[in-house]
């Protein structure tokens, strides 16, 4: 299996990487296990998931994909030897999403920390390789959505340099070893780089997982020139 550093972070991830969002909904925990085993059986060490798995997202399977992963963890051991990527949800009203997320979610220090603390002890874990924010606190053009409508001139959310601080403080923590963006924008991108580049101090974002196939193509247009 061929193995590429993850963006500039160190970090040695199979090319192919094992998605978990139908864990806990399409697929049973056994069926979840059997899937692990037989991806590192086979060269794959990157395994990707998310506090908000599976999808569709709703209130009663709420982090099961996280709890099936972390009993695997717990049975097999052997944390290094696998790149565990993991995401931190951001707001949405879409299937009352805030009203169980952390009593209403967002990018704020507070809500990060809690969430990443919650995140490892579910998967039994002291540290994630990747940390990953699921999509914009922002209202933009995410999961989809093509243009941006007017924006509410009294809107708000967590300044970029706030979030950045608080994910190198769980790196310094060694809770995170990166972090990485997902759903993200070229504007977004490129505010989080600077961050990085005005401080070296801060971590770097390592990377972003956006959709890309035949039928949204829209990462080409900024993205990849970014990328």
């Amino acid at each position: 299996m061929e193995q590429r550093e993850l963006g500039k972070s160190g970090i040695m991830v199979s090319k192919i990487c094992l998605g978990t969002m139908t864990w806990g909904e399409q697929n049973t925990e056994a069926q979840a296990h059997e899937q692990l085993d037989y991806a590192l059986a086979n060269g794959v060490n990157f395994i990707d998931t998310a506090e908000m798995y599976p999808v569709p997202p709703c209130q009663e399977t709420y982090t099961r994909t996280e709890q099936y992963i972390g009993n695997w963890i717990k049975r097999r051991g052997r944390r290094d030897d696998f790149v565990l990527a993991s995401k931190v949800a951001g707001p949405t009203g879409a299937n009352n999403l805030d009203s169980y997320i952390r009593g209403g979610n967002d990018f704020s220090r507070a809500q990060i920390i809690e969430a990443c603390e919650a995140s490892l002890k579910r998967l039994n874990t002291d540290y994630l390789d990747l940390y990953q924010l699921h999509w914009p606190e922002r209202q933009v053009n995410f999961f989809g959505r093509l243009g941006v409508s007017a924006l509410a001139e009294n809107e708000r959310f967590t300044p970029i340099n706030e979030i950045v601080d608080t994910l190198g403080e769980l790196v310094r923590q060694g809770k995170i070893r990166a972090f990485g963006l997902s759903n993200e924008t070229p504007w977004g991108t490129m505010r989080y780089l600077n961050r990085h580049e005005a401080n070296p101090e801060l971590p770097r974002a390592a990377s972003v997982q956006n959709p890309y196939n035949l039928l949204n193509r829209s990462y080409e247009v900024g993205m990849s020139e970014i990328s």
